[in-house]
C-alpha cells in the first residue's frame, strides 16, 4: 500500500478494469430475465450537449450511482443507461453565439445543412467531454447502451409517436397565441417563460438593444381613442369630438387593436354599443364590443383596449366576438406594414417610446401610473417575451393527464419528497395544450408535410391540407387521398420538435421502442427516475403523459427529486457570477488563476468576464483544493437531505476528502495487526468466544447496516451517509481499533488474539462495503488489499454482497455493558482534562454493584488503550479504597469515578469548586424531591417520567455524596 492517500493514484485505473470485466453490464439469470433478487433500472437523465457538466450534474451521478451499486450489490439485475440531449434551442443559440464571436457569422451565412453540421461537431466534441466526466465521477453505466436523441433508434421513436398522436387526434395543427422569444427567433412552451415581478417603474436592458439602452417598464399608459362621427379629428386640427379612455401596459400593442370592449350593462357606454373608434394611426375603424368576461366596470375607465393578436386574454375576446387579428411584428421584433408606415420597421422598445411620443403629439395621451406586474422573459435567453399568433403544432394534453392523475393515485407512481407530489396534481390538473413546434435548425424535423394542390385554396395556417407519415412515402399517400386525383406537391415542414418530445419518450427510447426488443421487454417499466425537482413538469411530466399513452405503463415507478445545488451564499449558480463549479475542478484541484483562465473559453462579454473573476477571487480566494471522486460524492450525498436547495462549501467537500484518508489510513494500520499467518474464517459468524468490545463492534456493525439499507431504500442519503460515517470514524476508528491494539499482542492468548483479528476483518470488510455505493474508488482499492474468505472468489467489491441485518450480529447486552465503560472512560477523560493532566493518569472508578464491579475489572485493559495518557485503573467497591487528593465525577447513581491529583493542584481552588458545584446539585436534588413529594404525583404523573426521576434523584444524590467526600478530602490535605 501507498505511503498515504492519494486520491489521483487510488481513482486512476480501477474504472477502466471494471468496465473491462464488464461489471456494469446488467447480470442476468440464463433465460436473460432479472435475478430471483429483482430488478432494478435507472433511465440517467441525459445531459444537454451544450456544455460541460457542472457540479449539480455531479449530484445526480452520486445519487443515481449509489443506488444503482447498492442494488447491485443487494444482488439484483441492475441496468444504469447513459444518454445524451440535443437540447434545440440551447445548443443551437450556444453555437451561433460562438460561430458569430469566433468567425462574425451567423447560422444564415452557412446555411441549414451546414449548420448542422457545427452543431454536430459541438456535440460530438462536448459529448466526449461530459462522458469523460460521468467517467470520472466513477458512474457504472452500460455504455454498449449510450443513447442520444437523434440517433436513429431514437428519431424513428420520434417520428413513430407524432405521426400516432396525430392519428389519434391527440396532435394537432391550429394558428394560436404562442410565447415568442425574438432573440431566439423561436416559439417556447409556457414552461419555458419565467416572470420577472417589479412593483413600479423600472428601467431593464433587452437583449438585442444597445447595452447604454433601457426602457421602461412597471408603468400603466392611459389614452384617448376619438369615436367615430363625434366630431372632427385630425392631427392638425383638433375640434371637439368625443372620446373613450383605455389603458395598457404596453402601448406599442395599440398598433394592433381591432376592438375596444365596454361591459354590457355600464350605463356610461350603452350609447356606445355598435359604434366604432377612429384609429389615429393606421387606416382602421376600431368596433366598440360588449363583454361581460373580460371587462371589469369597476377597474381603471371601464373600457378594455383588444389586440386579439398580441394578448391570450384579447385572444379569447376575438375569438367570442370573430374580430380581426392583426400581427404587427414581424419575428426578429420589428414592425411591420401593419403597423402603418409611421412604425413599420422599428424595433418593437423602439416603437414604445415613439407611439407614447405620437399620442402625446395627438393630444390622446392621458397618464402614465406605476403598475405592478410580471414580465415574461425566455428562460433561455432572457428577453421578454412576445405572445404572437403563429400555426404550430400542438398536443392536447387533458385526456393524457387525466390518465396519469388517475394512475398516480392508484399508486402506480411514488413521487418523493411529499412537498412535489402536491405539486404534481396541481399542475396536471391544470394542464394546457402543449405547443411543440419550434423555429430552429437544430433537432428533429416534423414529420409533417404540407399538401400543396393545384387549383385549390392553399393556406398553410390552418391543419387542413397537411398529412403525417413515418417515410415519405406513407406520407405520399396520404396525400394522394388528400387530393383526390389532383396533382399537389408535397413540402415538408420546415419547424423542428420541442427538445422536451424527444426527451419525453426517453424511458422507452432508450430500450428499443418502438420495436419489441427484448430490452423492453425485460427492463421497462424503469425503477426510478431522479432528477431535480425543477424539471419535475419540464420532464418528469411529458415522460409519463406520452409513457402511459403509448405503452399503457408508467415509465417508472417512483421519481424522486433532489435539491438545486447553489453556492456558498445561497446563490444560484451562474456563469456570469462565477460560481459554476465542474466536477472535475474539485476532484482535481484548480488554481485561481486558472479558474480565471476558464471563463474565457465560454461566450461571456469582457464585462461579465470582470464580474465572474471577482466573484471567483471572493468565493475561491486559494483556488478549489484537490478532494477526489469519493471525497466529492460523499458530500453530495451528505447534503441531500428533504429541502429543495442546498447550499455547497468546497470546504466541506474538502473534509470528506480527509475523511477518505482517515478510511485509508485506519485500514491500513488495522491491516498490521493481520499477520502473514492470517486466515479469515469461511464466513463472518461470530464464534461466541468474542470479547466484550468484539461483540460491542459486532453489534454496532450491524445497526449501521440496517440503518444504511433502510435510510437508502427511504432515499434519505443524509442520514445514511451520517451513519456510515459515525461507524468508521467514532465506533470502529476511535474505539475498536485503539482497543483491539492491546488484543493482538503477542503476549496476548492465542484464540483471543485470533478472535480480535477475525472481528477486525469483518469490520473491514463489511465497513467499506456498506461505504463502498457512495466511495467506490478508495473502498475499492482498500478491499483489493484485504485477504479473501476460503472459497470466495469474488474480484471486486462492486458485485460483492451488502451488508444487511445479521441475527448473528445482535449483542444488546454487551452493547449496552460496553456503552456503559465507554461512557464512563469518557468521563475520566475528561476529568483528567480538567486538570490538565495529559499523562501518568491514574483513574479509580467506584462500582457499587457486584454486576458494575465485574465489568470494569475485566474491561481495565481496554480502559487504558482508550484513555490516551492513562497509566492504571482500578476498581474500587468502597469509598475508603480512594485515595487521597483525588478529583471526582458521577457516572450514575452506583458509579462514579476519581483521578488522583494531589501535588498537582490548588487546594484552594479544589474546595472551592467542589462547593460551587454542591450548591447546584443540591439546589436540582431539592426541585426533584419537591416534583416528587406532590400530593397528586402518582396519580398524576405516568410511570416511565416517575421511573426517570426516581434515577435522576438517585444520581444526585451519588453526585452530592462524591462532592462532599472530595471536598473533605482535599480540606484534610490542607
Amino acid at each position: 500500500m501507498a505511503s498515504g492517500y492519494n486520491p489521483m493514484a487510488v481513482e486512476a485505473a480501477w474504472y477502466d478494469w471494471w468496465e473491462a470485466q464488464g461489471f456494469f453490464k446488467p447480470q442476468t439469470a440464463e433465460d436473460g430475465t432479472a435475478k430471483p433478487e429483482g430488478l432494478f433500472v435507472i433511465p440517467a437523465p441525459p445531459p444537454n450537449v451544450t456544455g460541460s457538466l457542472h457540479v449539480g450534474h455531479a449530484l445526480t451521478v452520486a445519487i443515481q450511482d449509489c443506488l444503482v451499486r447498492w442494488n447491485r450489490m443487494l444482488g439484483k439485475t441492475t441496468l444504469f443507461v447513459p444518454g445524451f440531449d440535443h437540447a434545440g434551442i440551447s445548443t443551437q443559440s450556444v453555437v451561433e453565439k460562438r460561430l458569430y464571436k469566433t468567425e462574425g457569422k451567423t447560422r444564415h451565412d452557412l446555411g441549414r445543412e451546414n449548420f448542422v453540421e457545427k452543431v454536430m461537431d459541438w456535440k460530438n466534441d462536448y459529448q466526449s467531454r461530459i462522458t469523460n466526466q460521468l467517467r470520472r465521477l466513477g458512474g457504472s453505466y452500460d455504455w454498449e447502451r449510450t443513447a442520444f436523441t437523434m440517433n436513429p433508434g431514437l428519431s424513428k421513436a420520434v417520428i413513430e409517436t407524432f405521426c400516432r398522436l396525430h392519428e389519434d387526434g391527440i396532435l394537432y395543427r391550429s394558428n394560436r397565441m404562442v410565447n415568442w422569444c425574438v432573440r431566439l427567433n423561436t416559439t417556447l412552451s409556457n414552461l419555458e417563460v419565467e416572470q420577472m415581478q417589479v412593483n413600479g417603474r423600472t428601467l431593464l436592458n433587452v437583449p438585442g438593444y444597445d447595452a447604454k439602452e433601457r426602457f421602461e417598464f412597471g408603468l400603466i399608459t392611459s389614452f384617448a381613442y376619438p369615436i367615430e362621427g363625434s366630431g372632427k379629428f385630425t392631427h392638425s386640427l383638433r375640434l371637439a369630438y368625443e372620446k373613450i379612455i383605455v389603458a395598457t401596459t404596453r402601448p406599442e400593442t395599440m398598433l394592433g387593436d381591432t376592438a375596444i370592449a365596454v361591459h354590457p350593462d355600464d350605463p356610461r357606454y350603452k350609447h356606445l354599443h355598435g359604434k366604432f373608434a377612429t384609429h389615429p394611426f393606421v387606416q382602421r375603424r376600431i368596433p366598440i364590443v360588449t363583454d361581460a368576461i373580460v371587462v371589469d366596470m369597476e377597474f381603471g375607465t371601464g373600457a378594455v383596449k383588444i389586440t386579439p393578436a398580441h394578448d391570450p386574454n384579447d385572444y379569447d375576446v376575438g375569438t367570442r366576438h370573430q374580430l380581426e387579428f392583426i400581427n404587427i411584428l414581424n419575428d426578429d421584433g420589428t414592425f411591420n406594414e401593419n403597423a402603418g408606415e409611421r412604425f413599420q420597421g422599428m424595433k418593437r422598445f423602439h416603437a414604445r417610446v415613439a407611439v407614447v411620443k405620437a399620442l402625446k403629439d395627438a393630444g390622446l395621451f392621458i397618464e402614465t401610473k406605476d403598475n405592478p406586474m410580471q414580465i415574461p422573459l425566455c428562460a433561455k435567453s432572457g428577453d421578454i417575451i412576445e405572445p404572437v399568433l403563429k400555426p404550430q403544432w400542438w398536443v392536447n394534453c387533458k385526456p393524457l393527464a387525466e390518465e396519469a392523475i388517475k394512475r398516480t393515485r392508484a399508486g402506480e407512481l411514488n413521487i418523493q419528497p411529499k412537498q412535489s407530489e402536491a405539486d404534481w396534481y396541481r399542475w396536471l390538473e391544470n394542464i394546457q395544450d402543449w405547443c411543440i413546434s419550434r423555429q430552429l435548425w437544430w433537432g428533429h424535423r416534423c414529420p409533417a408535410y404540407y399538401v400543396r394542390i393545384e387549383g385549390g385554396e392553399n393556406d398553410v395556417n390552418d391543419g387542413k391540407n397537411w398529412v403525417v407519415g413515418r417515410t415519405l412515402e406513407e406520407a405520399t399517400r396520404r396525400a394522394e387521398v388528400l387530393a383526390n386525383g389532383a396533382k399537389f406537391t408535397l413540402e415538408q415542414d420546415e419547424d423542428v420538435l420541442d427538445t422536451w418530445f424527444s426527451s419525453g419518450l426517453w424511458p422507452f427510447s432508450i430500450l428499443g421502442w418502438p420495436e419489441k426488443s427484448d430490452d423492453m421487454k425485460h427492463y421497462y417499466p424503469t425503477s426510478v427516475l431522479e432528477t431535480g425537482w425543477d424539471i419535475l413538469f419540464f420532464w418528469v411530466a411529458r415522460m409519463v403523459l406520452l409513457g402511459v399513452y403509448l405503452t399503457d405503463q408508467m415509465p417508472f415507478k417512483e421519481v424522486y427529486c433532489h435539491a438545486m445545488i447553489r453556492d456558498a451564499h445561497g446563490r444560484k449558480m451562474t456563469k456570469s457570477l462565477g460560481n459554476v463549479v465542474d466536477p472535475l475542478d474539485v476532484i482535481h484541484g484548480l488554481p485561481l488563476q486558472d479558474l480565471h483562465q476558464k471563463l474565457y473559453e465560454g461566450n461571456l462579454d469582457d464585462k461579465e468576464i470582470a464580474k465572474a473573476i471577482a466573484g471567483q477571487k471572493k468565493d475561491f480566494p486559494k483556488g478549489i483544493p484537490e478532494c477526489g471522486t469519493d471525497g466529492l460524492r460523499f458530500a453530495l450525498c451528505a447534503y441531500s437531505g428533504g429541502g429543495r436547495d442546498l447550499n455547497l462549501e468546497i470546504l466541506r467537500v474538502e473534509g470528506y476528502r480527509k475523511f477518505c484518508n482517515k478510511i485509508f489510513n485506519a485500514t491500513k494500520f488495522a491491516m498490521l495487526k493481520l499477520d502473514e499467518k492470517f486466515v479469515p474464517e469461511a464466513t463472518a459468524k461470530p464464534t461466541g468466544k468474542e470479547s466484550l468490545a468484539e461483540k460491542w463492534i459486532l453489534h454496532k456493525l450491524n445497526i449501521a447496516a440496517t440503518q444504511i439499507n433502510a435510510q437508502l431504500e427511504e432515499r434519505n442519503f443524509m442520514a445514511a451517509t451520517t451513519s456510515a460515517y459515525n461507524f468508521w470514524l467514532y465506533e470502529l476508528c476511535d474505539v475498536y481499533i485503539e482497543a483491539m491494539k492491546p488484543m493482538t499482542d503477542e503476549s496476548v492468548d492465542p484464540v483471543a488474539r485470533v478472535s480480535a483479528q477475525q472481528t477486525l476483518y469483518t469490520c473491514l470488510d463489511h465497513g467499506l462495503r456498506l461505504l463502498h455505493p457512495f466511495m467506490p474508488f478508495v473502498t475499492e482499492e482498500l478491499w483489493q488489499r484485504l485477504p479473501r474468505r476460503p472459497n470466495d472468489s469474488t474480484v471486486s467489491i462492486m458485485i460483492s454482497s451488502y451488508p444487511v441485518y445479521d441475527a448473528n450480529f445482535v449483542h444488546a447486552e454487551a452493547d449496552k455493558d460496553f456503552d456503559l465503560v465507554f461512557s464512563t472512560l469518557k468521563t475520566g477523560r475528561s476529568l483528567a482534562a480538567s486538570y490538565n493532566l495529559p499523562t501518568d493518569i491514574q483513574l479509580f472508578i467506584h462500582a457499587q454493584t457486584d454486576k458494575e464491579a465485574a465489568l470494569f475489572e475485566s474491561q481495565a485493559s481496554t480502559i487504558v488503550a482508550l484513555t490516551k495518557g492513562c497509566k492504571s485503573v482500578k476498581v474500587v467497591r468502597g469509598v475508603e479504597e480512594v485515595p487521597a487528593g483525588c478529583g471526582s465525577a458521577v457516572v450514575s447513581s452506583t458509579l462514579a469515578v476519581y483521578v488522583l491529583v494531589r501535588g498537582l493542584v490548588d487546594l484552594d481552588a479544589e474546595i472551592s469548586k467542589c462547593s460551587k458545584k454542591l450548591d447546584l446539585v443540591s439546589l436540582n436534588l431539592d426541585k426533584i424531591i419537591k416534583v416528587i413529594s406532590q400530593s397528586d404525583y402518582e396519580a398524576t404523573v405516568p410511570a416511565t417520567v416517575r421511573a426517570a426521576n426516581i434515577e435522576k434523584k438517585e444520581t444526585l444524590e451519588a453526585e452530592k455524596a462524591t462532592l462532599e467526600m472530595s471536598r473533605e478530602m482535599f480540606s484534610k490535605l490542607k
